[in-house]
């Protein structure tokens, strides 16, 4: 990924942010007839990640384990238009550009059949989820009839990617001026862009 000094992300908590708050990951992989993508919700536990496929996509039989992979997570995104700029007004030197915020994770997949696998997966996913949307009246695996969870959890194959690297980039105005940032936060902010206007006002690397 192309990163100049002044977007790279490199603060441990804004990127835990961003995997937390965008965990639909762009998996991407090398597979037999070339690039393949599959869009899959990820969760970091530990030095990892886990989430899991369905057993009738190929790719726990196309990519064989510890099989490289890379997992593109994006974070808010937006257009910005020169007209938002004050300083254009005083110099007309202004382009549209984009503002946005990524994190690649690359690591090696590995692949588990394995019940207890499965049901980790799934566990830890669900339990995340559910927590964050209905607290404690959350569902739970525990809510579906033993035979019925036990069928799809057989439909499955779970997966851990041991990270070998992170890179992250939030493209968020920092070659321009404080007038402009703040303007442009603003300008999300009136489309409905909070969160991408609040990544913008956290305290920018300098």
């Amino acid at each position: 990924m192309y990163c100049p000094a002044h977007f790279t992300e490199s603060g441990p908590a804004e990127i835990a942010q961003l995997l937390a708050a965008h965990p639909l990951a762009a998996l991407v992989a090398m597979g037999p007839a070339g690039l393949v993508a599959n869009h899959l919700p990820l969760l970091r536990d530990g030095d990892g990640f886990v989430g899991h496929v369905a057993l009738a996509n190929d790719l726990h039989r196309d990519l064989p384990d510890g099989a490289e992979v890379l997992a593109l997570f994006r974070g808010p995104q937006g257009y910005v238009s020169p007209n938002w700029y004050p300083s254009k007004a005083e110099t007309h030197r202004a382009v549209p550009t984009w503002n946005y915020q990524v994190v690649h994770v690359h690591g090696r997949i590995h692949w588990s059949h394995a019940d207890k696998d499965r049901r980790r997966a799934v566990a830890l996913l669900t339990a995340h989820h559910e927590r964050a949307l209905n607290g404690a009246a959350g569902w739970t695996m525990g809510d579906a009839p033993a035979d019925f969870l036990a069928d799809h959890l057989a439909r499955i194959v779970a997966f851990r990617i041991v990270v070998t690297r992170i890179e992250a980039k939030s493209k968020l105005n920092q070659n321009r001026g404080a007038a402009d940032v703040g303007a442009v936060a603003d300008a999300f902010e009136a489309r409905g862009k909070s969160d991408l206007a609040q990544a913008m006002r956290r305290p920018l690397k300098p």
